[in-house]
């Protein structure tokens, strides 16, 4: 959508924002493997059976069916309509925004050995990051997608100040 709005900004010779949460970093006791796509996260997770917290959504569920060795955990904010296509799953159901001890004690009581997640910034689910550095826990990073240039700000008063 973002490239689309790019384009007919500029087709329609108008200026365009976009509010955006500022993507996480890693810092000092991370364990991140950044990979751009969530294919590229399926092939991080080959090797030796794991419990896999999935952190990303419904939409590439499927993907993971390739990596049938792990147990998958899906923190996913409905349930699923119809079962996903995963051998080994446990769904949990829950909305953000999530809390430190929530995270600690989800990750813990699943016995997670890993974290994949999608770099979606903000606060409101960061603190599945903050649990994974406290537990040493690698997390497989699916990285923003390249975005064409545009203005971008963070909070509605950069927005408003660029309006004015």
């Amino acid at each position: 959508m973002s490239t689309n709005i790019v384009a007919a900004a500029a087709q329609c010779g108008v200026k365009a924002i976009a509010l955006t949460r500022p993507a996480w970093r890693p810092v000092d006791g991370d364990q991140w493997q950044s990979v751009a796509t969530a294919e590229e996260a399926v092939s991080a997770l080959a090797g030796p059976p794991q419990r896999v917290l999935l952190a990303i959504g419904r939409m590439h569920l499927a993907a993971f069916a390739v990596q049938p060795q792990h147990h998958y955990v899906l923190r996913l904010v409905d349930q699923p309509t119809r079962p996903p296509s995963l051998a080994d799953y446990t769904a949990v159901i829950d909305r953000g925004p999530f809390t430190l001890e929530g995270d600690l004690a989800l990750l813990k009581t699943q016995r997670i050995e890993r974290i994949v997640c999608k770099n979606s910034g903000g606060e409101g689910a960061a603190s599945k990051l903050t649990a994974a550095r406290r537990l040493g826990l690698p997390v497989v990073m699916i990285e923003r997608p390249q975005l064409p240039s545009r203005f971008e700000a963070h909070t509605i008063d950069e927005v408003m100040s660029w309006i004015t």
